[in-house]
């Protein structure tokens, strides 16, 4: 009993010191913040926006302020979604889409938007159909890329706002209705076959001009072989007359006699049992052609 006595009187005593002391440990606990590097406080004063909390150690005015607002500034994606849109040509296609972003400033995200998966997916659908508006089918199938850029730079300007910056925006998906699909596969098989018309048409001009481009080579190469043939027989000739002029009559003579031998040649070379007539002063003309050959006077 002395023991308790003297513990009852020992606290009682010193009271005050400890209420001190557990309202320090208090003051330390609610005065100090201790952040994530994946999050951002918004520190509210009496209702009114004090301050935002960066990663670390910070402090905060005990019972005065308070963290109203934990906010992740990780990336976000949000669910991918699907909304209905009319190009330009008339087509009704529907379209999937997905976004990514992450919240900069806090303070604006929380005081300005209530739900800000719901906002950005509704700006992003209105941006789409408005977007897709303006392009024909086939300039939304072949310049997705394109399209992609522009949803994106319009997504970020209407939600700047926001603090939120859009990371990533895609187009996973255009599909269309089994009607638009049917028609689209007739036009590429027309087109298809169109190409294959074109090709055939392209490989027979081209046969026709390999063809003709022969045909002129060979007249070319014929025409110089009678033009080479010409100036044979032209120098021959001129040889022939030359001949006439510095020997006269008997040069001539010797030409002709061996003009008659080859005739005679040529005609016994043909197979086959044949009667050669000969005229009645052939030998004497091979005669005088020997003779002219060797040097001597017929």
């Amino acid at each position: 009993m002395d023991i308790e006595t003297a513990l009852i009187d020992l606290i009682g005593g010193n009271i005050v010191l400890i209420m001190l002391a557990l309202f320090i440990l208090l003051c330390v606990l609610l005065g100090v913040r201790i952040v994530p590097q994946s999050d951002k406080f918004v520190v509210e004063r009496f209702g009114r926006l004090r301050s935002v909390l960066g990663p670390g150690i910070n402090l905060i005015v005990p019972f005065l302020d308070k963290v109203a607002h934990k906010v992740s500034v990780l990336e976000r994606q949000l669910p991918n979604a699907e909304q209905d849109a009319i190009t330009r040509d008339n087509v009704l296609v529907r379209v999937e889409t997905s976004v990514f972003y992450r919240i900069l400033h806090p303070e604006k995200t929380v005081y300005r938007i209530r739900d800000v998966d719901a906002a950005i997916a509704t700006v992003v659908a209105g941006i789409v159909r408005a977007e897709i508006g303006m392009m024909e089918l086939d300039e939304v199938q072949s310049n997705r890329a394109e399209l992609i850029g522009k949803i994106k730079i319009q997504v970020e300007s209407a939600v700047d706002d926001w603090g939120i910056e859009v990371t990533r925006a895609e187009l996973l998906d255009v599909n269309l209705d089994q009607s638009t699909r049917e028609a689209m596969l007739q036009q590429l098989n027309a087109e298809r076959a169109r190409r294959a018309q074109v090709t055939e048409a392209e490989g027979a001009k081209r046969s026709v001009e390999l063809n003709a481009d022969a045909q002129l080579y060979q007249a070319q190469k014929v025409a110089e072989a009678r033009r080479i043939q010409a100036d044979a027989e032209a120098y021959a000739t001129a040889v022939v007359a030359q001949a006439i002029r510095e020997n006269g009559m008997e040069a001539a003579q010797y030409n002709v006699a061996l003009k008659q031998v080859e005739a005679l040649g040529k005609v016994a070379e043909k197979p086959g049992n044949q009667t050669i007539v000969l005229p009645s002063d052939a030998v004497d003309a091979f005669g005088d052609a020997f003779k002219m050959m060797f040097g001597r006077k017929p």
